[in-house]
This record gives C-alpha cells, structure tokens and sequence, in this order.
C-alpha cells in the first residue's frame, strides 16, 4: 500500500463508520412505509420483482422446481428485501428531487444506480484498474530484478528487500479485488474479505516502511520488527472474522498503522539522499491532497460517481508513481551494492 492510500484508507473507513449510525433516508416514514408494502406485496408500483417469490435460499415460495432462481442472481445475494429497498430509494430519491431536495444517504450510503447488478459500477471499475495498475507495477519490478539487473553468483537479486516486495504487491493485487467485489456487492462475506484484506495490507505495510526507512538488513532484526506485527493484525483480522466485525476498533486500527507509516515514509523522504526521493513526496503529498475527497464527501453525481470514487481514481496514477519508486529504489541499491564491491 502506498503511503496515502494508507491514510486515505483510514480516512474512507472512517466515513463509513460515520454513515453507519444513521442514515436520513432509512429514516424517512414514506420510504419505510414503501419497503414494507413491497415486501408484502412484491411490487413498487407497476414494477413487480421475481425475488419476492422466493425464499432467501433461492428456492420458490410456491411453483414448480424449474422456477429455481438464476444462480448469477442468487450469487449476487439480491434478494426480495434488497429489492424493495433499492426501487423504493430510486423511487423516494425521484419524488425529492422534484420538490427541491438533495440526496441523503439509505443504510449508510448514497443513493446509486445500479449497473448490470453492480451496485458501484464507477468504484468497481476504479478498483479494477488499481488492480491492474499494481499488477502492471509488480510485473515491471520483477522484469527490472531479474532480467536487466545484475544478479548474484546463485541467480538472486543484491536488492534487499526483493521478497518483501513481491509480498506486498500481492497484498495490493488482492485488496483491490476485494474491493471491486465488495463495491459490486455489498454484504457481510464481501465486506469482510474487503476489511481483512486492507488491514493485511496496512500491517505489512508498516512493517515494510520501517524496515526501509530504517535500512533494516539484518535478519534477526527484522523478524523481531515483524513478528509482534503480523501477530497483531492476524489476530485482528480473527476477531473482526470470527467474534466481532467492530467498525469503531477497525477504524482505529487502520488509522494507527496509516498515519504511522505516513510519518514514516514522509521523514525519510526528507533526511535521505534518495536520487527519486521527489516521487515519494509526491505521492505523500498527492495522497494527502486526495484525502480531501474523502472528508468533503458528496453524493453520487447522476447516481454514479460520488467522492469515494474519485479517490480511487486518483490512486490510479499515484500507484504508477509509487511503483516508478520502488523501481528506482531496487536500481539505486543494486548500483551502490556493486560499487562497494569493486
């Protein structure tokens, strides 16, 4: 995880929490009264849903087998609840709008539109490309390592911190997917694997900013900076999984391991003579700059693009910023290991 991300993470979570304790539109009588009827009724107006007939393990009310539900369908969890829940905001949200009235949030979040079932196309689609802009990032790494850098005498690289690379750009790789899944659809199995996922991410983050920051070479030294850490967090990761997914505790996590790799990250680039340490203050100061979409948050514009989404547009070209770094950073060790040995 690059430096902002990190902080924006913190930050993005803890908007989510805010959300959670109350939502003006969840609240709105009229909106209530319409879910209710159409959880009896099955219909919002003319529009009638297939769900309603059936059971919330997908099998029908009442009719024959052949009637079983899609499994893309039942995949996706939408249910008669989700449903009704869904038409009656677009349906409460229309009548607002021609009154006068801004947007407010349902259950925690804004009212979007829907897009071949995906609930956030826009973030899913930002997520996807994060995704593959840390896979492009990864790819080029291993390419620089190993087939146009010098190697060691045994085929490894004179980069130091190789593996902890390579680990950290699967950790991306898979934090990004959860999250394009958890946009796509959110419920309690998504939302899970999108927390556990970033909070692994953040832990070795933080332990791969202090083992650069500080030049950590030694391998008894760094097994004693990593071990309390990815104890800490695989035992966060259990409790948030298995006993309790606390969203104040989570936030507080996340927001201790970001800011503290922040700092990090940001010191360094100040005392070292890093040739691309320009490319680390840029990416600290941008995320910092994108940080503001997430604290000035705002509803979707036509139902589709909110703050949250273009704060993971603007991780897109940070990403490909931060990973020019490493690149640099593998480049500039291996030249100063050479020297010292000639």
């Amino acid at each position: 995880m690059s430096p902002p991300r990190a902080l924006l993470l913190s930050v993005a979570l803890f908007s989510l929490i805010a959300g959670l304790d109350a939502s003006a539109g969840d609240a709105d009588p009229v909106y209530r009264s319409c879910v209710e009827n159409c959880e009896s009724s099955g219909c919002v107006g003319d529009q009638c849903f297939q769900h309603c007939k059936f059971s919330s393990d997908g099998k029908p009310i009442d009719g024959p087998w052949y009637l079983q539900e899609p499994l893309y369908l039942r995949w996706k969890h939408w249910d008669c609840q989700s449903d009704c829940r869904y038409h009656c905001m677009l349906v409460r949200e229309e009548e607002r709008q021609k009154l006068g009235h801004k947007p407010v949030k349902y259950h925690g979040k804004w009212p979007f539109k829907r897009v071949y079932g995906f609930q956030e196309p826009v973030s899913v689609a930002f997520s996807a490309l994060n995704l593959a802009m840390h896979f492009h990032g990864w790819l080029s790494f291993f390419v620089l390592l190993y087939y146009k850098l010098p190697l060691r005498p045994d085929k490894r690289t004179y980069y130091e911190y190789t593996s902890f690379w390579h680990v950290y750009g699967f950790l991306s790789m898979n934090s990004w997917f959860w999250s394009a899944v958890f946009h796509s659809r959110d419920v309690d199995f998504t939302e899970k694997l999108d927390y556990s996922s970033a909070v692994a991410l953040l832990g070795f983050s933080l332990i791969l900013a202090i083992l650069r920051s500080f030049n950590v070479r030694d391998e008894a030294a760094r097994v004693m900076v990593a071990a309390p850490l990815i104890a800490f967090v695989t035992t966060h990761i259990l409790y948030l999984n298995f006993y309790k997914l606390d969203y104040g505790l989570n936030m507080k996590v996340c927001v201790v391991m970001g800011v503290a790799q922040l700092l990090l990250w940001a010191v360094w680039a100040g005392v070292t003579r890093h040739p691309s340490r320009w490319k680390l203050w840029v990416v600290v100061m941008g995320g910092a700059a994108a940080m503001l979409l997430e604290i000035y948050d705002f509803p979707p514009y036509q139902g589709f693009v909110d703050a949250h989404a273009l704060w993971h547009a603007t991780t897109i070209p940070l990403t490909y910023l931060w990973w020019s770094f490493i690149r640099d950073d593998a480049d500039f060790r291996t030249s100063t290991i050479l020297k010292k040995k000639k």
